[in-house]
Protein backbone atom coordinates (compact mmCIF):
# COMPACT_ATOMS: atom_id res chain seq x y z
CA UNK A 1 0.00 0.00 0.00
CA UNK A 2 1.46 3.42 -0.97
CA UNK A 3 2.35 5.69 2.05
CA UNK A 4 0.27 8.86 1.88
CA UNK A 5 2.94 10.58 4.05
CA UNK A 6 5.99 9.77 5.78
CA UNK A 7 6.84 11.69 9.05
CA UNK A 8 8.91 10.44 12.44
CA UNK A 9 9.64 13.95 13.95
CA UNK A 10 7.99 13.39 17.60
CA UNK A 11 7.95 10.79 19.94
CA UNK A 12 4.35 9.51 19.32
CA UNK A 13 4.76 8.47 15.68
CA UNK A 14 3.27 5.53 14.79
CA UNK A 15 4.76 1.97 15.89
CA UNK A 16 8.18 3.65 16.70
CA UNK A 17 8.94 4.30 13.01
CA UNK A 18 7.00 6.70 11.65
CA UNK A 19 3.26 8.20 10.47
CA UNK A 20 2.35 7.14 6.87
CA UNK A 21 -1.45 7.99 6.98
CA UNK A 22 -1.91 11.13 9.11
CA UNK A 23 -0.13 12.10 11.83
CA UNK A 24 -0.44 10.72 15.54
CA UNK A 25 -0.72 15.05 16.17
CA UNK A 26 -3.62 15.59 13.92
CA UNK A 27 -2.01 16.48 10.87
CA UNK A 28 -3.32 14.74 7.93
CA UNK A 29 -1.36 13.99 5.14
CA UNK A 30 -2.20 17.09 2.79
CA UNK A 31 -0.60 19.04 5.56
CA UNK A 32 2.48 16.97 6.05
CA UNK A 33 3.14 17.40 2.25
CA UNK A 34 2.92 20.90 2.09
CA UNK A 35 5.30 20.70 5.69
CA UNK A 36 8.03 18.77 3.78
CA UNK A 37 7.40 21.16 0.32
CA UNK A 38 8.33 24.20 2.93
CA UNK A 39 11.58 22.87 4.27
CA UNK A 40 12.74 21.99 0.78
CA UNK A 41 12.40 25.28 0.31
CA UNK A 42 13.65 26.35 2.92
CA UNK A 43 16.92 24.27 2.48
CA UNK A 44 17.28 26.01 -1.09
CA UNK A 45 17.29 29.28 1.16
CA UNK A 46 19.76 27.94 2.93
CA UNK A 47 22.31 26.62 0.67
CA UNK A 48 21.82 30.78 -1.12
CA UNK A 49 22.56 32.26 2.63
CA UNK A 50 25.06 30.14 3.04
CA UNK A 51 26.78 30.91 -0.31
CA UNK A 52 26.13 34.46 0.51
CA UNK A 53 27.36 34.35 3.97
CA UNK A 54 30.75 32.48 2.28
CA UNK A 55 30.80 35.71 0.41
CA UNK A 56 31.47 38.14 3.35
CA UNK A 57 27.94 39.38 2.26
CA UNK A 58 24.96 39.71 5.22
CA UNK A 59 21.68 38.79 5.25
CA UNK A 60 18.72 40.70 6.01
CA UNK A 61 17.30 40.67 9.56
CA UNK A 62 13.72 39.99 8.49
CA UNK A 63 14.69 37.27 5.71
CA UNK A 64 16.12 35.51 8.88
CA UNK A 65 12.96 35.89 10.97
CA UNK A 66 10.75 34.55 8.08
CA UNK A 67 13.56 31.85 8.29
CA UNK A 68 12.96 30.93 11.36
CA UNK A 69 9.14 31.40 11.61
CA UNK A 70 8.71 29.21 8.52
CA UNK A 71 10.97 27.15 9.99
CA UNK A 72 9.05 27.12 13.43
CA UNK A 73 5.73 26.16 11.57
CA UNK A 74 6.49 22.61 10.76
CA UNK A 75 7.31 21.87 14.11
CA UNK A 76 4.88 19.50 15.82
CA UNK A 77 1.62 20.54 16.81
CA UNK A 78 2.35 24.34 15.79
CA UNK A 79 0.06 24.70 12.89
CA UNK A 80 -2.27 22.74 10.64
CA UNK A 81 -3.67 24.40 8.47
CA UNK A 82 -2.84 24.29 4.64
CA UNK A 83 -3.78 27.76 3.24
CA UNK A 84 -1.32 29.11 5.99
CA UNK A 85 1.50 26.75 4.69
CA UNK A 86 0.57 28.09 0.95
CA UNK A 87 0.85 31.79 2.21
CA UNK A 88 4.50 30.67 3.61
CA UNK A 89 5.40 28.58 0.42
CA UNK A 90 4.95 31.25 -1.89
CA UNK A 91 6.70 33.73 0.91
CA UNK A 92 8.96 31.35 0.95
CA UNK A 93 9.71 31.31 -3.28
CA UNK A 94 10.14 35.33 -3.51
CA UNK A 95 12.61 35.13 -0.62
CA UNK A 96 14.95 32.44 -2.30
CA UNK A 97 15.03 34.77 -5.26
CA UNK A 98 15.21 37.35 -3.83
CA UNK A 99 18.52 36.10 -1.97
CA UNK A 100 19.58 34.11 -5.42
CA UNK A 101 19.40 38.01 -6.93
CA UNK A 102 22.01 39.20 -4.41
CA UNK A 103 24.44 36.37 -5.22
CA UNK A 104 27.21 36.66 -7.19
CA UNK A 105 28.56 33.60 -9.42
CA UNK A 106 25.85 31.06 -8.15
CA UNK A 107 27.73 27.53 -8.28
CA UNK A 108 27.46 25.34 -11.53
CA UNK A 109 26.21 22.45 -10.09
CA UNK A 110 23.63 23.37 -7.02
CA UNK A 111 20.67 20.92 -5.51
CA UNK A 112 17.63 20.95 -7.18
CA UNK A 113 15.43 22.99 -4.79
CA UNK A 114 17.62 25.86 -5.30
CA UNK A 115 16.47 26.09 -8.74
CA UNK A 116 12.62 24.97 -8.04
CA UNK A 117 10.02 27.35 -9.13
CA UNK A 118 6.82 27.11 -6.80
CA UNK A 119 3.66 26.33 -8.57
CA UNK A 120 0.25 28.00 -8.56
CA UNK A 121 -2.18 25.64 -7.51
CA UNK A 122 -2.11 23.32 -4.55
CA UNK A 123 -2.66 20.44 -6.47
CA UNK A 124 0.87 20.88 -8.25
CA UNK A 125 2.16 21.90 -4.85
CA UNK A 126 0.95 18.47 -3.18
CA UNK A 127 2.61 16.77 -6.55
CA UNK A 128 5.97 18.34 -5.89
CA UNK A 129 5.83 17.53 -2.57
CA UNK A 130 6.78 14.23 -3.14
CA UNK A 131 10.57 15.17 -4.06
CA UNK A 132 10.88 16.77 -0.81
CA UNK A 133 9.99 13.90 1.25
CA UNK A 134 11.97 12.38 3.98
CA UNK A 135 12.21 8.97 2.09
CA UNK A 136 12.20 10.12 -1.46
CA UNK A 137 15.71 8.97 -2.09
CA UNK A 138 16.28 5.54 -1.24
CA UNK A 139 19.73 5.68 -2.08
CA UNK A 140 20.65 7.82 0.70
CA UNK A 141 22.85 6.48 3.68
CA UNK A 142 20.83 5.41 6.80
CA UNK A 143 23.26 7.11 9.25
CA UNK A 144 23.22 10.59 6.89
CA UNK A 145 19.74 10.85 6.98
CA UNK A 146 20.12 10.04 10.46
CA UNK A 147 22.05 12.82 11.12
CA UNK A 148 20.53 15.21 8.48
CA UNK A 149 17.14 14.91 9.53
CA UNK A 150 18.46 15.18 13.78
CA UNK A 151 19.85 18.77 12.43
CA UNK A 152 16.48 19.59 10.70
CA UNK A 153 14.59 18.24 13.72
CA UNK A 154 16.99 20.56 16.26
CA UNK A 155 17.16 23.79 13.40
CA UNK A 156 12.92 23.27 14.14
CA UNK A 157 13.07 23.57 17.94
CA UNK A 158 16.24 26.52 17.98
CA UNK A 159 13.40 28.39 15.21
CA UNK A 160 11.13 28.54 18.18
CA UNK A 161 13.74 29.72 20.46
CA UNK A 162 14.48 32.50 18.16
CA UNK A 163 11.14 33.29 17.45
CA UNK A 164 10.57 34.18 20.49
CA UNK A 165 13.20 36.31 21.35
CA UNK A 166 12.09 38.12 17.59
CA UNK A 167 9.36 38.98 19.09
CA UNK A 168 10.50 40.85 21.82
CA UNK A 169 13.03 42.29 19.67
CA UNK A 170 16.39 40.47 20.32
CA UNK A 171 18.37 39.21 17.35
CA UNK A 172 22.01 37.17 17.24
CA UNK A 173 23.67 37.35 13.99
CA UNK A 174 25.26 33.89 14.62
CA UNK A 175 22.08 32.31 15.65
CA UNK A 176 20.37 33.32 12.40
CA UNK A 177 23.05 32.58 10.15
CA UNK A 178 23.47 28.73 11.27
CA UNK A 179 20.03 28.25 9.62
CA UNK A 180 21.73 28.78 6.32
CA UNK A 181 24.43 26.60 7.09
CA UNK A 182 22.79 24.18 8.95
CA UNK A 183 19.99 23.82 5.65
CA UNK A 184 23.13 24.16 3.39
CA UNK A 185 24.87 20.67 5.11
CA UNK A 186 21.28 18.57 4.72
CA UNK A 187 22.29 19.26 1.22
CA UNK A 188 25.99 18.58 0.87
CA UNK A 189 26.90 14.97 -0.25
CA UNK A 190 30.24 15.64 0.52
CA UNK A 191 30.03 15.46 4.09
CA UNK A 192 30.50 12.65 6.04
CA UNK A 193 28.99 10.91 9.04
CA UNK A 194 31.51 12.36 11.03
CA UNK A 195 31.46 15.53 9.63
CA UNK A 196 27.64 15.44 10.27
CA UNK A 197 27.86 14.58 13.82
CA UNK A 198 30.30 17.18 14.64
CA UNK A 199 27.74 19.38 13.05
CA UNK A 200 25.09 18.61 14.94
CA UNK A 201 27.53 18.92 17.94
CA UNK A 202 28.45 22.67 16.54
CA UNK A 203 24.52 23.48 16.28
CA UNK A 204 24.30 22.52 19.85
CA UNK A 205 26.36 25.01 21.25
CA UNK A 206 24.81 27.79 18.89
CA UNK A 207 21.48 26.95 19.84
CA UNK A 208 23.09 27.42 23.11
CA UNK A 209 23.66 30.97 22.28
CA UNK A 210 20.14 31.29 21.24
CA UNK A 211 18.56 29.93 24.88
CA UNK A 212 20.92 32.64 26.51
CA UNK A 213 19.03 35.39 24.46
CA UNK A 214 16.00 34.31 24.52
CA UNK A 215 16.24 34.23 28.23
CA UNK A 216 17.78 37.66 28.56
CA UNK A 217 14.89 38.67 25.96
CA UNK A 218 12.37 37.02 29.09
CA UNK A 219 14.29 38.62 31.97
CA UNK A 220 15.10 42.11 30.34
CA UNK A 221 11.30 42.64 29.37
CA UNK A 222 9.53 41.34 32.18
CA UNK A 223 12.21 40.57 35.19
CA UNK A 224 14.11 37.71 36.58
CA UNK A 225 11.46 35.08 37.71
CA UNK A 226 10.63 35.39 41.90
CA UNK A 227 8.92 32.19 43.96
CA UNK A 228 5.48 32.48 43.36
CA UNK A 229 2.10 30.87 44.45
CA UNK A 230 -0.27 30.13 41.71
CA UNK A 231 -3.97 29.52 42.03
CA UNK A 232 -5.21 26.29 40.48
CA UNK A 233 -8.86 26.16 41.64
CA UNK A 234 -11.75 28.18 39.32
CA UNK A 235 -12.98 31.33 40.36
CA UNK A 236 -16.06 33.00 39.75
CA UNK A 237 -16.12 34.82 36.41
CA UNK A 238 -15.52 35.27 32.70
CA UNK A 239 -12.29 34.09 31.56
CA UNK A 240 -9.57 33.26 29.48
CA UNK A 241 -7.12 30.64 29.00
CA UNK A 242 -3.90 31.58 27.67
CA UNK A 243 -1.76 28.25 25.83
CA UNK A 244 1.39 27.87 24.90
CA UNK A 245 4.98 29.97 25.46
CA UNK A 246 4.70 33.49 24.10
CA UNK A 247 5.07 35.82 27.06
CA UNK A 248 4.66 38.97 24.83
CA UNK A 249 0.80 37.48 23.73
CA UNK A 250 0.24 37.06 27.23
CA UNK A 251 1.31 40.60 28.38
CA UNK A 252 -0.83 42.04 25.04
CA UNK A 253 -4.08 40.14 26.58
CA UNK A 254 -3.66 41.63 30.12
CA UNK A 255 -3.10 44.97 28.92
CA UNK A 256 -6.38 44.79 26.68
CA UNK A 257 -8.07 42.88 29.47
CA UNK A 258 -7.30 45.09 32.20
CA UNK A 259 -10.40 46.35 34.09
CA UNK A 260 -13.07 44.71 32.15
CA UNK A 261 -13.84 42.04 34.55
CA UNK A 262 -12.44 39.31 33.00
CA UNK A 263 -9.94 36.32 34.67
CA UNK A 264 -6.33 35.43 33.01
CA UNK A 265 -5.48 31.93 33.45
CA UNK A 266 -2.20 30.44 32.33
CA UNK A 267 -2.25 26.82 30.86
CA UNK A 268 0.20 24.01 29.96
CA UNK A 269 4.03 25.52 28.88
CA UNK A 270 2.32 29.13 30.07
CA UNK A 271 2.18 28.15 34.02
CA UNK A 272 6.11 29.97 34.87
CA UNK A 273 4.36 32.95 33.57
CA UNK A 274 3.17 33.52 36.86
CA UNK A 275 7.04 34.20 38.33
CA UNK A 276 7.94 36.97 35.97
CA UNK A 277 7.21 40.34 38.17
CA UNK A 278 5.89 42.72 35.03
CA UNK A 279 3.27 39.74 34.34
CA UNK A 280 2.44 39.16 37.99
CA UNK A 281 1.79 42.64 38.87
CA UNK A 282 -1.94 42.20 37.07
CA UNK A 283 -4.16 41.27 39.50
CA UNK A 284 -6.14 39.69 36.83
CA UNK A 285 -4.02 36.85 35.86
CA UNK A 286 -5.81 35.00 38.22
CA UNK A 287 -4.22 31.28 37.84
CA UNK A 288 -3.38 28.32 36.31
CA UNK A 289 -6.35 26.03 34.10
CA UNK A 290 -6.01 22.41 33.86
CA UNK A 291 -3.13 20.27 33.00
CA UNK A 292 -0.59 19.34 30.29
CA UNK A 293 -0.89 20.03 26.67
CA UNK A 294 -2.55 16.37 25.52
CA UNK A 295 -5.95 16.90 27.91
CA UNK A 296 -6.83 19.73 26.62
CA UNK A 297 -9.16 17.90 24.50
CA UNK A 298 -10.91 16.85 27.44
CA UNK A 299 -10.36 20.39 29.59
CA UNK A 300 -11.71 21.92 27.07
CA UNK A 301 -14.71 20.76 25.97
CA UNK A 302 -17.85 22.76 26.47
CA UNK A 303 -16.11 25.28 28.66
CA UNK A 304 -17.66 28.41 29.56
CA UNK A 305 -14.85 30.56 28.58
CA UNK A 306 -11.97 31.60 25.51
CA UNK A 307 -8.72 29.85 25.24
CA UNK A 308 -5.69 31.39 23.28
CA UNK A 309 -3.24 29.07 21.70
CA UNK A 310 -0.09 31.35 21.16
CA UNK A 311 2.07 28.69 20.02
CA UNK A 312 2.96 25.09 19.39
CA UNK A 313 0.78 22.56 21.62
CA UNK A 314 -2.28 22.92 19.69
CA UNK A 315 -4.49 19.22 19.24
CA UNK A 316 -8.04 19.17 17.16
CA UNK A 317 -10.28 21.55 18.29
CA UNK A 318 -13.52 19.47 19.41
CA UNK A 319 -16.50 21.14 18.03
CA UNK A 320 -18.05 21.84 21.74
CA UNK A 321 -15.52 24.23 21.92
CA UNK A 322 -14.48 25.59 18.21
CA UNK A 323 -16.24 28.65 18.35
CA UNK A 324 -14.34 29.43 21.55
CA UNK A 325 -10.48 29.09 20.76
CA UNK A 326 -8.17 31.37 19.35
CA UNK A 327 -5.12 31.37 17.51
CA UNK A 328 -2.28 33.52 16.89
CA UNK A 329 1.37 34.41 15.74
CA UNK A 330 2.29 30.40 14.06
CA UNK A 331 -0.30 28.41 15.56
CA UNK A 332 -3.09 27.45 13.10
CA UNK A 333 -6.13 25.14 12.73
CA UNK A 334 -8.59 25.59 9.51
CA UNK A 335 -11.79 27.22 10.31
CA UNK A 336 -10.17 28.42 13.86
CA UNK A 337 -10.65 31.93 14.48
CA UNK A 338 -7.18 33.34 14.05
CA UNK A 339 -5.97 37.01 15.51
CA UNK A 340 -3.09 38.39 13.07
CA UNK A 341 -0.71 40.96 13.85
CA UNK A 342 -1.17 44.77 12.20
CA UNK A 343 1.47 47.34 12.44
CA UNK A 344 3.15 45.32 15.17
CA UNK A 345 -0.05 44.91 17.41
CA UNK A 346 -2.95 42.62 18.15
CA UNK A 347 -6.58 43.28 19.07
CA UNK A 348 -7.97 41.13 21.50
CA UNK A 349 -11.17 42.35 20.81
CA UNK A 350 -13.04 39.28 19.20
CA UNK A 351 -11.98 37.48 22.35
CA UNK A 352 -12.78 39.48 25.03
CA UNK A 353 -16.00 39.76 23.66
CA UNK A 354 -16.83 35.98 23.36
CA UNK A 355 -15.37 35.96 27.02
CA UNK A 356 -17.80 38.29 28.40
CA UNK A 357 -21.07 36.46 26.34
CA UNK A 358 -19.79 33.24 27.69
CA UNK A 359 -20.21 34.29 31.35
CA UNK A 360 -17.67 31.82 32.83
CA UNK A 361 -17.55 29.90 35.80
CA UNK A 362 -20.34 30.16 38.39
CA UNK A 363 -18.51 29.58 41.57
CA UNK A 364 -15.97 29.80 43.23
CA UNK A 365 -13.83 26.57 44.27
CA UNK A 366 -11.41 26.39 47.20
CA UNK A 367 -8.08 27.15 46.74
CA UNK A 368 -5.01 25.51 46.45
CA UNK A 369 -1.73 26.66 45.10
CA UNK A 370 1.26 25.45 43.69
CA UNK A 371 5.09 26.72 44.01
CA UNK A 372 6.93 28.08 40.27
CA UNK A 373 9.61 30.78 39.62
CA UNK A 374 12.95 28.92 40.68
CA UNK A 375 14.45 30.39 37.48
CA UNK A 376 18.48 30.54 37.72
CA UNK A 377 18.41 34.18 38.86
CA UNK A 378 16.46 32.92 42.42
CA UNK A 379 18.34 29.06 42.50
CA UNK A 380 21.94 30.52 42.29
CA UNK A 381 21.53 33.13 44.39
CA UNK A 382 21.05 30.06 47.22
CA UNK A 383 23.99 28.42 45.83
CA UNK A 384 25.64 29.30 49.40
CA UNK A 385 22.99 27.54 51.16
CA UNK A 386 22.70 24.99 48.67
CA UNK A 387 26.17 23.68 49.00
CA UNK A 388 26.32 24.03 52.47
CA UNK A 389 23.01 21.57 52.33
CA UNK A 390 25.03 19.60 50.28
CA UNK A 391 28.03 19.57 52.47
CA UNK A 392 26.29 18.74 55.29
CA UNK A 393 24.24 16.01 53.77
CA UNK A 394 21.21 17.48 53.83
CA UNK A 395 21.06 17.22 50.43
CA UNK A 396 22.23 13.77 48.99
CA UNK A 397 21.56 14.21 45.53
CA UNK A 398 19.48 16.76 42.39
CA UNK A 399 17.20 15.22 40.19
CA UNK A 400 16.26 17.41 37.01
CA UNK A 401 12.37 15.49 36.10
CA UNK A 402 11.81 17.30 33.18
CA UNK A 403 10.92 17.43 29.54
CA UNK A 404 7.92 17.22 27.48
CA UNK A 405 5.11 15.23 28.14
CA UNK A 406 2.63 13.08 26.01
CA UNK A 407 0.07 10.47 26.53
CA UNK A 408 2.17 7.41 26.05
CA UNK A 409 1.41 4.95 28.69
CA UNK A 410 5.34 4.84 29.65
CA UNK A 411 5.49 8.23 30.94
CA UNK A 412 3.95 6.84 34.07
CA UNK A 413 7.55 5.99 34.83
CA UNK A 414 8.43 10.15 35.34
CA UNK A 415 5.93 9.98 38.07
CA UNK A 416 6.77 7.33 39.76
CA UNK A 417 10.56 8.03 39.93
CA UNK A 418 9.27 11.54 41.75
CA UNK A 419 7.36 10.13 43.85
CA UNK A 420 10.16 7.37 44.63
CA UNK A 421 12.83 9.83 45.14
CA UNK A 422 14.82 9.95 48.71
CA UNK A 423 12.97 12.56 51.01
CA UNK A 424 17.06 14.12 51.11
CA UNK A 425 16.74 14.89 47.52
CA UNK A 426 15.82 18.00 45.60
CA UNK A 427 13.63 17.61 42.30
CA UNK A 428 14.16 20.23 39.84
CA UNK A 429 11.64 20.43 36.87
CA UNK A 430 11.19 22.42 33.53
CA UNK A 431 8.37 22.03 30.64
CA UNK A 432 5.71 20.49 30.36
CA UNK A 433 6.54 17.04 31.40
CA UNK A 434 6.23 18.55 35.32
CA UNK A 435 2.65 18.43 35.26
CA UNK A 436 2.68 14.73 35.64
CA UNK A 437 3.78 15.86 39.57
CA UNK A 438 3.94 19.62 40.32
CA UNK A 439 0.60 18.86 42.31
CA UNK A 440 2.03 17.00 44.63
CA UNK A 441 3.06 17.38 47.98
CA UNK A 442 7.10 16.58 48.31
CA UNK A 443 7.88 18.22 51.57
CA UNK A 444 10.82 20.40 52.59
CA UNK A 445 14.59 20.14 53.18
CA UNK A 446 14.70 22.93 55.31
CA UNK A 447 14.43 26.06 53.65
CA UNK A 448 14.17 24.53 50.36
CA UNK A 449 10.72 23.20 48.66
CA UNK A 450 12.18 19.37 47.61
CA UNK A 451 10.11 20.57 44.09
CA UNK A 452 11.72 23.27 42.22
CA UNK A 453 10.11 24.48 39.18
CA UNK A 454 12.65 26.13 36.81
CA UNK A 455 9.97 27.09 34.25
CA UNK A 456 9.23 25.86 30.45
CA UNK A 457 11.12 24.07 28.02
CA UNK A 458 11.78 27.78 27.13
CA UNK A 459 13.78 27.69 30.10
CA UNK A 460 15.93 25.20 29.97
CA UNK A 461 18.84 27.35 29.97
CA UNK A 462 18.29 28.44 33.42
CA UNK A 463 18.63 24.53 34.17
CA UNK A 464 21.62 24.83 32.06
CA UNK A 465 22.86 27.62 34.08
CA UNK A 466 22.17 26.39 37.65
CA UNK A 467 24.53 23.13 36.89
CA UNK A 468 27.58 25.19 35.48
CA UNK A 469 27.33 27.38 38.07
CA UNK A 470 27.23 24.68 40.85
CA UNK A 471 29.85 22.79 39.19
CA UNK A 472 31.97 26.05 39.20
CA UNK A 473 31.12 26.40 42.73
CA UNK A 474 32.52 23.12 43.83
CA UNK A 475 35.27 23.04 41.42
CA UNK A 476 34.42 20.28 39.81
CA UNK A 477 32.58 19.49 36.15
CA UNK A 478 28.94 19.02 35.40
CA UNK A 479 29.38 15.17 34.96
CA UNK A 480 31.14 15.04 38.80
CA UNK A 481 28.06 16.84 39.97
CA UNK A 482 25.44 14.82 42.47
CA UNK A 483 23.00 15.91 39.72
CA UNK A 484 21.03 12.88 37.14
CA UNK A 485 18.99 14.34 34.04
CA UNK A 486 16.04 12.03 33.36
CA UNK A 487 14.53 13.66 30.73
CA UNK A 488 11.50 12.92 28.80
CA UNK A 489 11.13 13.97 24.90
CA UNK A 490 7.73 14.75 22.13
CA UNK A 491 8.73 17.31 20.04
CA UNK A 492 11.84 18.94 18.44
CA UNK A 493 12.36 21.19 21.11
CA UNK A 494 13.78 18.45 22.79
CA UNK A 495 15.97 17.48 20.24
CA UNK A 496 17.92 20.93 20.36
CA UNK A 497 17.77 20.93 23.73
CA UNK A 498 19.12 17.54 23.77
CA UNK A 499 22.06 18.18 21.58
CA UNK A 500 23.19 21.63 23.38
CA UNK A 501 23.65 19.02 26.60
CA UNK A 502 25.88 16.57 24.14
CA UNK A 503 27.57 19.54 22.82
CA UNK A 504 28.54 20.68 26.28
CA UNK A 505 29.90 17.09 27.03
CA UNK A 506 27.06 16.22 29.79
CA UNK A 507 27.14 12.12 30.24
CA UNK A 508 24.68 9.67 31.67
CA UNK A 509 21.47 11.20 30.69
CA UNK A 510 18.25 9.00 30.88
CA UNK A 511 16.11 9.07 28.13
CA UNK A 512 12.30 8.45 27.30
CA UNK A 513 9.96 6.94 27.07
CA UNK A 514 11.15 5.95 23.70
CA UNK A 515 14.09 6.59 21.54
CA UNK A 516 14.04 8.90 18.71
CA UNK A 517 12.73 6.77 15.37
CA UNK A 518 15.16 9.26 13.35
CA UNK A 519 18.40 7.85 15.47
CA UNK A 520 19.57 5.26 13.09
CA UNK A 521 20.95 2.12 15.42
CA UNK A 522 24.48 2.93 14.60
CA UNK A 523 23.94 6.61 15.53
CA UNK A 524 22.34 5.64 18.95
CA UNK A 525 25.64 3.48 19.72
CA UNK A 526 27.65 6.42 18.84
CA UNK A 527 25.68 8.50 21.59
CA UNK A 528 26.04 5.73 23.77
CA UNK A 529 29.82 5.04 23.23
CA UNK A 530 30.24 9.04 23.67
CA UNK A 531 27.51 10.45 26.40
CA UNK A 532 26.44 7.10 27.69
CA UNK A 533 22.77 7.68 26.66
CA UNK A 534 21.00 5.84 28.57
CA UNK A 535 17.52 4.64 27.47
CA UNK A 536 14.79 4.39 31.10
CA UNK A 537 13.97 1.22 32.50
CA UNK A 538 12.15 1.57 35.67
CA UNK A 539 12.22 4.59 38.15
CA UNK A 540 13.42 1.71 41.16
CA UNK A 541 16.10 0.07 38.64
CA UNK A 542 17.58 3.24 37.41
CA UNK A 543 17.33 5.02 41.24
CA UNK A 544 18.86 2.22 41.83
CA UNK A 545 22.18 2.55 40.09
CA UNK A 546 22.28 6.36 39.83
CA UNK A 547 21.98 6.27 44.14
CA UNK A 548 24.18 3.11 44.62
Amino acid sequence: MEELMFCYQCEQTIGGKGCTKAGNCGKDAEVAALQDLLVYELKGIGFIGNELLKQGKSIDKEISKFVADACFSTLTNVNFDPERFICFLKEAEKVKENLKSQLKNLPSNVPECVNYKLPNSKEQMLQDAKKAGIMYDQTLDANIRSLRETLIYGLKGMAAYAHHAHVLGYIDEEVNNFFYKGFAATLDNSLSVDDLFNLTMEFGKINLKCMELLDKANTQTYGNPVPTPVLITKKKGPFIIVSGHDLKDLYELLVQTDGKGINIYTHGEMLPAHGYPELKKFKHLIGNFGGAWQDQQKEFDNLPGCILMTTNCLQKPRDSYKDRIFTTSIVGWPQVQHIEEKNGKKDFTPIINKALELGGFTEDEPEKTILVGFGHNTVLSLADKILDAVKQGQIRHFFLIGGCDGARPGRNYYTEFAQKTPKDTIILTLACGKYRFNKMDFGTIGEFPRLLDLGQCNDSYSAIKIALGLADALKCTVNDLPLSLILSWYEQKAVCILLTLLSLGIKNIYLGPSLPAFISPDVLQVLIDKFNIKPISTPDEDLKVILG
